[in-house]
């Protein structure tokens, strides 16, 4: 797990994921793509093999209105303004066409379509106004600084980009009379109304472009992303026979040119099981099968459970270690390609004295703590309320002839002392975890007996992605379980002292997989605990695993169950890093300033959500 104090200041960089939430869902609703992702990156960019468009990190480091607003004017750009008004025929054509000034002929067009397409966008929608003037206002400010400094470095052809965008928000700031021609040609883009008009208008300017520049541009100011080219073929598999004479349509729009993408990624595992069902096993023709299974049973053994798994739950643990389990869309778009292992932590032997030492320190503290509890629980628990005007009736009728307004009635309330709640502790199982297993183990080992000695259901589970299979196509992940919920107040602190660092840690899709088992439970209180040490950390997880988690928190809340991060430091908490977690988790996230004080922050946290379950009733 990466740490979030990284060496270099200038690279510490957080994303603001509710804001980036928002956009998804924006840029999802403008462009009827639910599937639509939204990532950062230097430029606005179009990544359909990803179903991603980028906004600009270029809105950072700024107020949070310019920041807010750059990052929507990005949206409308993108999702309702290329997405469908942008002619890739007209595009690649145009990118055909070889020149000595390609970068500054393609950085001219994407600038013009960027000014056509704000244009149109706001007399469709008016609402955006506000976006588009704070975007034109910052831009035309960095292209008036950066045509100075172009000019004094010698690097014309990146002038002319920042002329050329000045000319249209009219700006009288040029760059020599030589160029005037051109940026009155490059002003016909006020009456451009296609990709292929503006396109035109470049092509125009190019033969005198090539005389006048020695060299092509130096800096990129725009950029259109994944090649236009790159689209993928119609997917065949074994079975079915392709059609040679049949050439597939050319793609029009930018949305056209993502379906094709999205379509894509969503068949990939489809045609094996396609082909199974269509072909079936040739072996079937033949009796194959029936041969196979014809044989006489010649052996049959039953094996020796040495664990302490309850006999209820055998068929499910040999379920689990059946096998990986593929994620797909289920647990997030950032985990579509995970595979997940689910399994028994086996114990190790040797740890019972150090078991013993742990509980021996820690015996005073579960003691008051149950004993506190267990007084509040008596408290809210009374045998009988009297004195009621309905209920049962007394055997007491005397207040029937003695008073005015007898109630001779009562109530029998008898609330089960069982605590209506649920726990789930998920434990960052990645590297960075190896300093402070011990501790960790201990706060753990806490949590497990004060909730065994007042019977709540509960799970302990380690989470971790083996860093050294991760690839593009597969990223397997492990749980395993020291508890479960089934085993109810059986003792399994010898897989808790047993557990151990193993790589990287997947948090978005850890909290979604455990909400998924919370979610069938019925108890009316439901809490997960998060023990982790830094950031999300996994294959292609950087940037992205920090917006799923946040996402995942949403969702596990918006189920109604209650979670709670416990950051577990080695030192005190920065305030970057608290502003971080709270990014992330909300104002549920609480720290441990040191090692030693793991336990204390676990009993704290344990007491205060026991308190709100006995005081709800």
């Amino acid at each position: 797990m990466a740490s979030v104090n990284r060496f270099i200041q200038f690279n510490n960089e957080t994303i603001d994921t509710k804001m980036l939430y928002q956009m998804e869902m924006l840029a999802g609703a403008l462009a009827d793509a639910p599937y639509l992702k939204v990532t950062t990156r230097k430029l606005i960019e179009l990544r359909p093999k990803e179903s991603a468009i980028s906004v600009s990190v270029f809105w950072r480091h700024r107020s949070k209105q310019v920041e807010r607003q750059g990052y929507l004017s990005d949206i409308y750009l993108l999702s309702a303004g290329f997405w469908r008004n942008f002619s890739l025929p007209a595009w690649k054509r145009f990118t055909a066409e070889s020149s000595t000034v390609s970068s500054l002929r393609e950085q001219l067009l994407l600038c013009a379509e960027e000014f056509r397409l704000s244009e149109r966008i706001q007399q469709d929608r008016p609402g955006t106004a506000e976006a588009f003037a704070i975007r034109q206002q910052v831009y035309s400010d960095y292209h008036a600084n950066q045509l100075d400094q172009n000019m004094k470095k010698g690097f014309v052809a990146d002038a002319f980009l920042n002329a050329a965008y000045l000319s249209l928000r009219n700006s009288d700031k040029g760059i020599g009379a030589e160029w005037e021609p051109l940026l009155q040609i490059w002003k016909g883009l006020f009456d451009a109304r296609s990709t292929a008009d503006s396109a035109a208008i470049v092509g125009q300017m190019t033969g005198r472009l090539e005389y006048l520049l020695k060299s092509d541009m130096v800096h990129t100011y725009y950029t259109f992303g994944d090649t236009a080219e790159k689209v993928p073929p119609f997917h065949y598999h074994e079975g079915i026979e392709a059609d040679e004479a049949e050439e597939p349509e050319e793609i029009e729009t930018i949305e056209e040119w993502f379906h094709t993408w999205h379509r894509e990624s969503e068949m990939t595992e489809s045609p094996a099981m396609e082909f199974e069902l269509e072909q079936g096993d040739s072996q079937m023709a033949t009796g194959g099968r029936e041969e196979a299974g014809a044989d006489e049973v010649q052996q049959t053994a039953r094996g020796d459970s040495s664990g302490e798994h309850l006999e209820d739950n055998d068929a499910e643990d040999r379920d689990m270690d059946s096998g990986p389990k593929r994620a797909g869309g289920k647990f997030g778009r950032a985990n579509e390609q995970v595979v997940f292992y689910e399994k028994r932590l086996l114990a190790n032997d040797g740890h019972s004295r150090q078991i013993a030492d742990w509980r021996r320190k820690q015996a005073p503290h579960v003691r008051a703590l149950l004993k506190e509890l267990k007084k509040r629980i008596t408290q809210r628990h009374q045998d009988y309320r009297t004195n009621l005007n309905a209920g049962r009736l007394s055997k007491n009728l005397l207040p029937l002839a003695l008073e005015e307004r007898p109630k001779p009635f009562y109530r029998k309330s008898a609330p089960s002392k069982e605590l209506d709640a649920v726990f789930c502790l998920l434990i960052d199982g990645s590297a960075s975890m190896v300093d402070k297993l011990d501790e960790t183990k201990q706060a753990v080992l806490l949590f497990h007996d004060v909730l065994r000695g007042l019977r709540i259901p509960h799970e302990i589970v380690l989470f971790y992605e083996d860093a050294y299979e991760a690839s593009d196509r597969e990223q397997p992940n492990y749980f395993e379980w020291m508890h479960k919920f089934e085993d109810g107040s059986r003792d399994h602190a010898q897989e808790i002292a047993s557990f151990e660092a193993h790589e990287d840690n997947r948090d978005g899709f850890a909290i979604r997989w455990m909400a998924d088992r919370v979610k069938l439970r019925r108890e009316k209180h439901r809490f997960l605990l998060v023990f982790s040490d830094g950031e999300p950390s996994a294959y292609n997880y950087a940037e992205n695993g920090v917006a799923d988690t946040a996402n995942a928190v949403n969702e596990t809340k918006k189920d109604g169950i209650e979670l709670l991060h416990l950051f577990l430091s080695s030192e005190p908490i920065t305030e970057e890093q608290a502003a971080f977690y709270r990014m992330m988790y909300g104002n549920k996230s609480v720290s441990a300033d040191s090692l030693e004080h793991f336990v204390d922050q676990t009993l704290r946290l344990l007491k205060r959500t026991l308190h709100l379950v006995i005081q709800s009733g």
